[in-house]
């Protein structure tokens, strides 16, 4: 199911797509062997928790740079970075419980404590 993404706080649509992930192996193979990511799409990582170790991500066959985006269990952005393909791991800098992958130029659109929504 896609949803879309806004920034409550700029006003404005994110991403068109965005998967949301909910089981343990939507969220372990996250973008794993994707080639691409269309610049309207994204992938939301939700989990049951606000933790930095929990909303750590890896790059392990990652094959393209992503935004990541950390929000806390209320959609607020507490982290966002652009990790790059194969790299072992990204942690955040505060407790998040969602990760939010997208194209490179999602960062150029949120800022932290900016509030995300998703929906239709």
């Amino acid at each position: 199911m896609w949803v879309k993404a806004w920034n409550e706080s700029q006003g404005e649509l994110l991403l068109a797509r965005v998967r949301r992930c909910t089981s343990f192996l939507c969220r372990l193979r996250g973008l794993t062997f994707r080639r691409t990511l269309d610049h309207d799409e994204g992938l939301l990582l939700i989990a049951n928790r606000e933790s930095r170790t929990d909303a750590t991500i890896h790059m392990f066959f990652v094959f393209f740079p992503i935004a990541v985006v950390w929000l806390d269990q209320n959609g607020r952005v507490v982290d966002a970075k652009l990790a790059r393909p194969f790299r072992p791991f990204y942690t955040p800098r505060a407790p998040a419980r969602d990760v939010l992958e997208g194209p490179p130029g999602l960062l150029k659109q949120v800022q932290i404590g900016d509030q995300l929504r998703f929906g239709g």
